[in-house]
């Protein structure tokens, strides 16, 4: 079978497609037909090695969607959808034609979505509704503030958060974003570029602050997201820019009786990846929650495509499609 393949960490230049041996399923375990397998910035990131947990030659990918070819019965050629904490870092994943995981893994696609859709849908959800519901406990009635909401996590995390019933403000960095996604369920946002965003925060909730904060960039955005906070509020880090290091002033946080969270899906098994899936398919069958927006490419112009998320160029999700 075709595959991307890397068998050194540090550069892109390792990653290219190689003919390998197709997965040989093991007890316990199906083999899927890849039809469409999205490439997140932790793929990227996988290569280049930041993850010390990598093991190479390696195929990357962490979520799919395709149909299964060989396993317990009640699940060969039914089209399915997954991810799983290592698949890509320590076991072959998803960025080849065919690909094995635990059968607890694969969740049959919903109603009405095709393998494109349901490929990147997956970990986008699973990482907001980790860091929403799982680690937050966003209420009914409260305030999320979400730094970059149109991205794929944000855009994911303010639906999940409209479905709760809370509000949802967040942050843009151009005003033409703010039309990018036109039903995204967002009360308002805010221009990083206005001013202050703890001022901005503050005006928008009448001086209370935000309950929730679930932040995608960290890094500067750290200490502006932290002075936001209400009243024993919550904040979520899912990612950092720069080398990681922040600082914050602590008088103010203790003084608001803050929480800090940090939310890693890479420690989410294939059981507990699986029953996040369960758990947001309700929305996605009410058609509440969607995928992000993507471009579709072949594997030809896959390894480009790792290129263009590392570079800032890729303005969409990317989603390998396979031909059968």
């Amino acid at each position: 079978m075709r595959a991307l393949r890397f068998d050194r960490t540090g550069s892109l230049d390792s990653l290219g497609i190689a003919t390998i041996d197709r997965p040989v399923p093991g007890a316990g375990e199906v083999l899927a037909r890849v039809q469409a397998a999205a490439i997140n910035p932790s793929d990227v990131k996988n290569v280049l090695g930041k993850f010390d947990m990598t093991t190479v030659p390696r195929t990357p990918g962490r979520e799919f969607a395709g149909v299964v070819e060989q396993g317990p019965s009640e699940w060969v050629g039914r089209p399915v959808f997954g991810t799983g904490g290592d698949l890509g870092f320590r076991r072959d994943g998803s960025h080849a034609e065919y690909v094995t995981v635990p059968v607890e893994a694969v969740q049959v696609r919903p109603d009405g979505f095709g393998p494109e859709q349901a490929a990147a849908l997956g970990l986008p959800y699973m990482t907001a509704w980790a860091a929403v519901v799982d680690a937050a406990g966003l209420a009914a009635g409260e305030t999320i503030l979400i730094t970059g909401v149109t991205g794929a996590v944000g855009n994911a995390a303010a639906r999940v958060a409209r479905w709760r019933g809370a509000r949802v403000i967040g942050t843009i960095r151009r005003a033409d974003e703010r039309d990018a996604i036109p039903d995204l369920p967002v009360d308002q946002y805010i221009n990083l570029e206005d001013g202050s965003l703890p001022e901005s925060v503050m005006t928008a909730t009448a001086g209370r602050g935000a309950h929730v904060i679930l932040d995608v960039v960290g890094g500067p955005l750290f200490e502006p997201c932290l002075r936001c906070l209400a009243l024993r509020g919550r904040h979520v880090a899912i990612a950092s820019t720069g080398d990681g290091r922040v600082g914050f002033n602590l008088i103010d946080f203790y003084h608001r009786e803050g929480r800090i969270y940090g939310v890693d899906t890479l420690k989410l098994d294939f059981a507990a990846s699986a029953a996040v899936l369960r758990a947001i398919r309700p929305g996605v069958e009410q058609g509440f929650f969607k995928p992000p927006d993507f471009e579709t490419v072949t594997l030809d112009r896959a390894v480009e495509a790792y290129g263009k998320i590392n570079d800032g160029t890729a303005r969409t999700k990317q989603v390998i499609v396979f031909r059968a």
